[in-house]
């Protein structure tokens, strides 16, 4: 991606790009590395979870190599504009995040496995940045598709700041909001599965070297 070297500032819904009815560019039928078909409807059964990283180049990556996966798409979330483009997005006047949506299947992957695998890929303590890559789309966010993911998501968190607080990390600045209302917008067909297509490609994605603990949802989450 690149260096954006303002001052990230997102921007508020009347200050936001007012995007487009339709997209501009369609996305691809199937995931290159999964076979499975990118966009939804899905199988009985999968469940589907997003997640904002950093680069959505190498975070997909992350999910999509874990086994259990069904397929993972990347996109836009978070924010104001409808449809919006790649350009817009790094613009900083979406609001949105570079997210990904990872299909499961909750039989062979849980989605507290995918939580861990969320919180030790990226360090979740930046802010409007991850590593050099710097803008309010870089944000760490989990967006929650029902109320176990949301007890599961803020029980994970708060396990994870314990176990950063005693590394010497600082506060988690992940925001962990329901999906509904926030609509996740598809990105270009080129950002789909990137560093499968480009295997020497940029990647932006790297943890704080700290374990997460799983297994901290509360009881029936």
């Amino acid at each position: 991606m690149f260096l954006n070297r303002r001052t990230p500032e997102l921007p508020t819904p009347e200050q936001a790009l007012r995007g487009r009815p339709v997209p501009e560019f369609t996305v691809p039928s199937r995931h290159t590395v999964l076979g499975n078909p990118l966009v939804g409807p899905y199988p009985e059964g999968l469940e589907v979870a997003d997640f904002a990283l950093g680069c959505f180049w190498g975070a997909e990556r992350k999910f999509w190599q874990t086994e259990g996966v069904w397929t993972t798409l990347v996109g836009y979330q978070g924010g104001y504009t409808e449809n919006p483009t790649y350009e817009e997005a790094c613009s900083g006047m979406t609001g949105h995040t570079e997210a990904v949506r990872v299909v499961f299947d909750p039989a062979v992957v849980s989605y507290e496995e995918l939580l861990k695998l969320f919180w030790e890929s990226h360090n979740p303590t930046q802010g409007f940045r991850q590593g050099n890559d710097v803008g309010t789309q870089y944000r760490s966010a989990i967006y929650t598709h029902s109320p176990a993911q949301a007890a599961a998501a803020d029980a994970s968190r708060e396990a994870y700041q314990k176990v950063l607080t005693a590394s010497g990390h600082r506060e988690i600045t992940t925001e962990i909001l329901p999906a509904e209302g926030r609509p996740f917008w598809p990105a270009e067909a080129y950002h789909q599965q990137y560093l499968d297509k480009n295997p020497g490609g940029y990647c932006g994605i790297g943890g704080t070297g700290v374990s997460c603990p799983i297994g901290v949802a509360p009881a029936g989450g």
